[in-house]
């Protein structure tokens, strides 16, 4: 079968009958699928977790307020239990020395959490938008940067329940308007650099008024603002210490504004990528050439701009292997009347076929940050996950008492590697509405499925359970360098009978979030995995097994076949 842009695809989308089969039809006047018994039960009153995020709106709107709201998961005592970060915004007219800050919780084991934040010595204050974790020193503790609208903020952990601020020792407190980052070893070296995407040249004295179609007081778009910024890359120098490369690298040459980043090998020459979405301009596909340098390849491969070669408003990004084929395509969130979009990597050559998946209709009316795909019911097919909230004020209104709240989405995968979208909506029993931005992937009650933890824009975060009734097996894998940091970049490959599988280790995609760094397989009826495929990021492959279902590994380099 070919799509409509004459690239071949993999059997798992073989089932449309020509080019234009797979186009994608309105839904039906329920829309989706038919509801079924729901997949996710909101545990968040019972979990221990109090916090409550705030914006600080009060009467004028602030551009930041409208952006933020980060987590992380995090095993920070190394205990193997996923424990959870969360950024607070606050005030912009109120010092943030006299405001509520971030807050850490420590998983008990259970999936239930309590605050050790004062314990730890992580509760910066600051207007933050997001974090990223990832072990900078390779000392066997995974260590925290915050992002935030000023000073951006690096916790190194202590290796025994706390941490300390060494951003000033490290040289990365980048002090511009910034969003998401991730920590990506670009050069091969053991080493994890730091990627940090920024947003727009913004301050209260820059700030202008907006309003709605409806002529209501109004979030400004990113457009609205004078300058947008470049991203930011840090080179570290193994001695705990980083150096600004954004000049000499080439990432400094294009500004932006900047969201969502995710890193990978995507055109498959053993060198991590950094494929950045801009809001309201190009994304950015930063091809690493070796020697230090990136060049921007995104017009020339295809995931620049939409199949209509129009820009959108890029907010959270995942990369995934939809086809099972080895390359890594890409999904990005983007804004109501827009569409999210699906790029379909074909050898490096990427297509928008989001229509062709099913995605196009379902997220047009609704503006899209936290994004994730996962096998929620381990039937060996991917599914996915959108958290939604507006930008801008407009009628109607989902929540007459948040005009920016709107509902979650999950959509189903099917065999024929298209999407519907599962009713209820969301996944839950009750529907959820709230203004959502982050939304972090990851086992955090040991049951061998994945869970979620949505942050709410003024309001507790949504942390929802998985409770998928009859599904199959599973088999998860937490992969590792020789040194013992997570191998971010890394491709696992899983095959059950007639089936191939592969997930890319990254802890660092979405927005703004930092997500479980282990990989996760449904497996069906499957007991057992015979072997397992690791391409590490520079590279290299080794081969692991035989596995069993039902049970966390550890694949380390050096140490397979």
């Amino acid at each position: 079968m070919e799509f409509r842009r004459g690239l071949s695809v993999a059997a798992t989308l073989a089932a449309c009958a020509s080019p234009w089969s797979c186009r994608e039809r309105a839904p039906s006047a329920g829309g989706g699928v038919p509801p079924a018994a729901p997949w996710f039960e909101d545990v968040t009153a019972a979990s221990g977790v109090d916090f409550v995020h705030e914006t600080g709106h009060r009467e004028r709107l602030w551009f930041p307020e409208i952006m933020i709201g980060g987590v992380c998961m995090i095993d920070y005592d190394n205990d193997k239990d996923l424990d959870l970060y969360f950024v607070q915004g606050g005030d912009l007219n109120v010092p943030p020395a006299n405001q509520e800050g971030n807050r850490l919780y420590r998983n008990r084991g259970n999936g239930t959490f309590e605050d050790v934040t004062a314990d730890a010595g992580a509760g910066h204050r600051g207007y933050a938008m997001g974090c990223t974790a990832g072990d900078y020193d390779a000392d066997g503790d995974v260590d925290l940067y915050v992002t935030n609208v000023g000073p951006n903020v690096l916790y190194r952990n202590n290796g025994d329940g706390t941490f300390s601020d060494v951003t000033l020792q490290a040289g990365v407190g980048d002090p511009a308007f910034t969003s998401s980052a991730s920590f990506v070893d670009y050069d091969a070296d053991g080493y994890a650099d730091l990627i940090v995407v920024n947003y727009v040249v913004w301050s209260p004295k820059l700030e202008v008024d907006c309003f709605s179609p409806s002529r209501q007081p109004s979030y400004c778009s990113p457009l609205s603002y004078k300058e947008s910024s470049a991203a930011t890359l840090y080179h570290n120098n193994g001695d705990g210490t980083f150096t600004d490369v954004s000049a000499t690298s080439g990432i400094g040459s294009k500004k932006g504004s900047g969201l969502g980043v995710v890193c990978a090998d995507f055109n498959r020459d053993s060198r991590m990528d950094i494929y950045v979405a801009n809001d309201g301009m190009e994304n950015r596909l930063w091809i690493n050439e070796g020697g230090g340098r990136f060049v921007d390849r995104a017009l020339l491969t295809g995931c620049a701009v939409n199949e209509h070669g129009t820009p959108e408003a890029g907010m959270g990004v995942t990369a995934v292997d939809i086809e099972h084929d080895g390359d890594l395509d890409l999904f990005v969130g983007n804004l109501r009347d827009e569409t999210n979009t699906f790029y379909l990597n074909e050898k490096g050559l990427f297509t928008d076929v989001t229509a062709d998946l099913g995605l196009a209709v379902p997220s047009r009316i609704y503006t899209t940050f936290g994004v994730g795909f996962a096998d929620f019911d381990h039937d060996t097919v991917l599914d996915l996950y959108v958290a939604n909230g507006r930008v801008v004020y407009r009628l109607p209104h989902d929540d007459p008492a948040d005009p920016h709240a709107e509902p979650n989405q999950l959509y189903r995968g099917r065999r024929d590697g298209r999407f519907e979208e599962f009713m209820p909506r969301g996944g839950t029993a009750d529907l959820i509405v709230r203004t959502s931005r982050a939304a972090a992937f990851g086992e955090i009650d040991n049951d061998g499925d994945l869970d979620l933890v949505i942050v709410n824009m003024d309001a507790p975060p949504t942390i929802l359970r998985n409770l998928v009734g009859g599904r199959g097996n599973w088999i998860m894998f937490r992969v590792l360098q020789q040194n013992g940091v997570d191998a971010a970049g890394a491709m696992v490959r899983v095959e059950v009978p007639g089936r191939p599988q592969w997930r890319l280790v990254q802890p660092a995609y979405g927005y703004c979030t930092g997500n479980d760094p282990r990989v996760h397989f449904g497996l069906g009826p499957a007991t057992r995995v015979e072997t397992v495929l690791v391409r590490w990021p520079k590279g290299t492959e080794e081969t692991f097994g035989p596995f069993t279902a039902g049970t966390h590994y550890e694949l380390r380099e050096g140490t397979g076949r």
